[in-house]
């Protein structure tokens, strides 16, 4: 089982220095008063993998106060236990730009999409428990970024698509006459990653629902997923090839509009995720709270299954005050669930009483003033033995 054995931080948010050792392959619970640091330890988990980790924050804005990159920059290194043998991953701010570098058994890694080689991380935080209730493009980032877990190559196709966009905004709005020559290689590159990024999320949404129909509706109900957007809609009635062509063509025709709007009016950027609650056939959007709350969960433990059984491994899931707001049932029902997947599970509570139920398996951590130290200390574990 791939897990995080070993965690150190350096002047990241909170933490001028901190360490966690000797961590289990199973559930490892952090609890201690709001604002002590627990959701700190779990954004610095969400490094390792590509991207702006689970806030979306920009590499500056993670240095530690009162500290600057150029006395000690910002750093998380972990030793990780993989089917590659164990593995150190490591990544912090460059000192001298504004950027982020990956180390990977000491060598500065190319991309950070080469983290993806090693783990697949996923994560639910409080601030996604609003995401059938805001924007298209929240709910298209949270796809992507299930789909980036599932499959690392959409990570590129997603950066191409967006690098070509721009650098066509940009012409469109510089030049009244453009160059054609240069507009048809940036719109076909748009067209060729734009339906390959449309038939990623349909391909992965498809596998998703059957992970969905064939989970356990006990507690967490079960969702139906639909994308919804042109180049979606397009590629369910007509072959890849021919869309592309419908696409470049799309582009030609707007180059005017697209001038004074920015972007292009249609494209894979501009699709939405909508789901339902599939027993009760009703809009998430028009749920209650912890119907939402239920249905997000539900998806993301079918999205851990999913890659479990397509993969060989299930992800490491980061969830954040998960707990706190489910009655005692449905928490039962998530601690049953989460050791199934026999996967490390990082929880985090303002109260250790929360995870009661979880003593005999997990890992405990009390977090106070930038402080980790261990806390209760469970029981001998049996679940994850070989």
């Amino acid at each position: 089982m791939t897990h995080i054995a070993s965690l150190h931080l350096t002047n990241f948010r909170s933490y001028e220095a901190a360490q966690i050792n000797d961590l289990p392959a199973g559930p490892v619970v952090l609890y201690g008063p709001n604002g002590a640091g627990k959701t700190n330890v779990l954004e610095a988990l969400s490094f390792l993998t590509p991207g702006r980790g689970l806030r979306g924050a920009k590499v500056g804005e993670i240095q530690r106060c009162y500290t600057s990159s150029a006395e000690s920059a910002w750093a998380v290194s972990t030793v990780a236990d993989t089917p590659y043998g164990t593995i150190k991953l490591g990544t912090g701010r460059d000192p001298q730009k504004e950027k982020r570098i990956i180390r990977i058994n000491g060598e500065t890694a190319k991309s950070q999409s080469m983290l993806t080689e090693y783990l697949s991380v996923i994560w639910l935080t409080p601030q996604m428990d609003r995401l059938f209730l805001d924007s298209a493009g929240t709910r298209r980032r949270f796809l992507d970024r299930l789909v980036f877990a599932f499959d690392p190559g959409h990570a590129g196709r997603v950066t191409r698509f967006e690098n070509a966009m721009s650098q066509r905004s940009k012409i469109l709005k510089e030049n009244t006459y453009p160059d054609p020559v240069w507009m048809d290689a940036l719109e076909s590159t748009m067209a060729e990653t734009g339906v390959a990024i449309a038939a990623a999320r349909l391909d992965f949404a498809a596998r998703l629902q059957a992970a969905c129909d064939h989970a356990d509706d006990t507690h967490f109900p079960r969702a139906f997923l639909q994308i919804t957007g042109t180049i979606d809609e397009l590629l369910t009635r007509a072959p890849a090839l021919e869309v592309e062509d419908l696409f470049k063509y799309q582009l030609k025709q707007t180059r005017a509009q697209d001038a004074q709007t920015g972007g292009a009016a249609t494209g894979p950027h501009k699709s939405d995720l909508r789901v339902r609650y599939a027993a009760k056939n009703m809009p998430a959007d028009q749920c209650s709270t912890g119907e939402q709350k239920a249905l997000l969960i539900g998806i993301i433990l079918a999205h851990a299954q999913l890659i479990a059984a397509e993969r060989g491994a299930p992800p490491i899931l980061l969830l954040d005050e998960v707990a706190a707001h489910l009655d005692e049932s449905r928490r039962a029902g998530l601690y049953d669930l989460l050791l199934s997947l026999k996967t490390q599970v990082w929880l985090t509570g303002t109260d250790a009483g929360l995870f009661t139920a979880l003593q005999n398996d997990a890992f405990y951590c009390e977090i106070e003033d930038g402080q980790i130290t261990p806390g209760l200390e469970p029981i001998a574990d049996t679940r994850y033995k070989a």
